[in-house]
């Protein structure tokens, strides 16, 4: 399964240590993540991170871009309570997950959510017939 992990500065942390606590889950997949988020992730964890540019100059543009490509399965993104200069794209690819039925984590709780039912094998029809990033 492909995974795009995004999360805002004041969530790094939080999406680190998530990600620390279900390594041996994501290790069994693809994933992704904009550049600071990917670097983090990898240098906490060791997991091999497909990293994208940055959210600021466009990261989360690509990981929507693979989202309308069909070439991302499930998205955990952890969204900070403050504003940001770049809520349109944030919101766009949130939009782009409900319109290809990609199931999208912007909490805690949802992103366990989803990893339990990931680790249950419970999510394998999302990746019927599609792309590996």
């Amino acid at each position: 399964m492909n995974i795009a992990l995004v999360a805002q500065d004041s969530k790094k942390e939080l999406m680190v240590r998530f990600c620390i606590a279900y390594v041996g889950v994501l290790s069994r997949h693809k994933l992704c993540a904009t550049a600071t988020t990917g670097k983090l992730i990898s240098n906490a964890t060791g997991l091999r991170i497909v990293s994208f540019l940055s959210g600021e100059q466009g990261g989360c543009q690509q990981i929507a871009s693979r989202i309308s490509c069909g070439e991302i399965d499930m998205v955990i993104f952890f969204r900070g309570s403050s504003s940001t200069n770049f809520v349109r794209e944030e919101n766009d690819l949130l939009r782009l997950c409900d319109v290809h039925t990609i199931p999208c984590a912007t909490n805690i709780a949802t992103a366990e959510a989803l990893i339990h039912s990931l680790e249950r094998g419970d999510l394998d029809w999302l990746t019927v017939g599609r792309p590996s990033v």
